[in-house]
């Protein structure tokens, strides 16, 4: 099947057809177009790809016959901002999209969301993790999902500098996500007294090859080593470091931002004992772990946290439209977005009592994981034990330290 661009009208659409039993009669009913831009087949794969759309669908198949259908199609941006814009104008165009959700890439999900905007259209950012798009590039279009750089260096980077770990280097991913993962962790870093020694920026996606920076890093002498990538990029720094012997060295390696599946690709053996945060693992609770049950025969790799997303947002979408009314939401994106605003959110992913802030930021718990032994694993994806949790209204940047300009208006 090409996961590049497909189009199928989702299972609990084809459902309804028991209440309007003729093709005719289905064709006058609204129709929800999503348009999931993604990663479908390079560094960032299975940070997104194709679990995301499985996640989607998941969620169009437990919403059912509320009276209107929908239908998903897939695109793979590479993550060129170049290619992101002209699939994001095409669909918004000419192909009667609604929303775009996923967007991968900080450098995409900042052009996304500025042509939604100009098109009044809607973007759910899952998973993009860079914070201006509630910050400088934040708009009335636009709702940021899972995570981000401030929330993330903040649980990680703040937490290591003050357990002794306070002189760093980073290895950064040269595009908006590693600069602004950087930008912020610098920050929670000096904050906590720490400082600084240095960085490799290495080009992005090109890079596979690690030597120079961590020979850069290891050198430098700093107590730990940031990386501020994602996805493959993260994956194989983690393996080159334990080749290179940077844990045995004396140096901690702190993956800035990592997920289950990230986890799952490098292994228990190389892997223990590294601490992340995640906004969701599918062992939490009773709500996770009903979830995972569901989507489990339908995906090779269990969904992160990212993918999760994509099952919750498109939840809290079909609700917002269901109550405002199909052909309301679809004349008027911002005022679909102002409806998910005013709407608590809850799901199995993320549990109960979720909001959405007015700067755009989805607001939930965030929790650090640490890394099992091999030993203490019972199956294949019994990967990470919970050590700590920040509070939803402390994990995210605050609004009195923003640069949103809507707040500003």
């Amino acid at each position: 099947m090409n996961l590049k661009r497909r189009h199928l009208l989702a299972s609990a659409a084809a459902s309804v057809a028991v209440a309007t039993p003729t093709g005719r009669a289905r064709a006058q009913r609204p129709v929800l177009r999503i348009g999931i831009m993604n990663d479908q087949s390079g560094p960032y794969r299975d940070l997104t790809g194709p679990t995301s759309v499985i996640c989607t669908r998941q969620a169009v198949q437990e919403w059912g016959d509320h009276g209107f259908d929908i239908e998903i199609t897939v695109a793979d941006h590479q993550n060129k901002p170049d290619l992101a814009a002209s699939i994001a104008k095409k669909w918004y165009d000419q192909d009667g999209i609604d929303v775009i959700q996923d967007g991968g890439a900080s450098s995409c999900a900042l052009v996304i969301t500025s042509i939604a905007r100009e098109k009044n259209k809607i973007y759910l950012s899952t998973s993009t993790a860079t914070s201006d798009l509630t910050g400088k590039a934040c708009t009335p279009n636009t709702i940021h999902w899972v995570t981000d750089t401030y929330m993330a260096s903040k649980s990680t980077s703040a937490a290591l500098t003050k357990t002794g770990g306070d002189t760093w280097f980073f290895i950064t991913a040269n595009y908006a996500f590693g600069q602004a993962l950087q930008r912020d962790a610098t920050k929670f870093v000096t904050e906590a007294g720490g400082k600084v020694l240095g960085a490799n920026v290495y080009p992005f996606p090109e890079t596979t090859d690690f030597s120079a920076a961590l020979v850069q890093a290891q050198a430098s002498g700093a107590k730990v080593i940031g990386l501020a990538n994602s996805g493959l990029d993260t994956v194989n720094s983690i393996k080159q470091a334990s080749e290179f012997g940077v844990v045995k060295g004396g140096q901690k390696l702190a993956g800035l931002i990592m997920y289950s599946t990230d986890v799952h690709s490098i292994g228990l053996d190389t892997a223990q004992g590294l601490v992340l945060s995640e906004t969701y693992y599918w062992d939490l609770n009773d709500r996770t772990r009903a979830f995972m049950n569901r989507i489990k025969p339908k995906v090779t790799l269990w969904p992160n946290s990212i993918q999760a997303g994509q099952y919750s947002s498109a939840l809290h979408y079909f609700k917002a439209v269901a109550d405002m009314g199909a052909a309301a939401s679809k004349a008027d994106g911002a005022a679909t977005i102002a409806r998910m605003k005013a709407m608590p959110t809850d799901d199995d992913c993320f549990g109960a009592g979720g909001k959405i802030r007015e700067d755009g930021r989805k607001i939930h718990p965030c929790y650090l994981f640490e890394v099992k032994k091999p030993a203490d694993s019972k199956q294949e994806w019994d990967l990470m034990k919970p050590v700590a949790t920040t509070p939803a209204e402390e994990a995210f940047r605050p609004l009195s330290d923003h640069a949103c300009p809507m707040l500003k208006a």
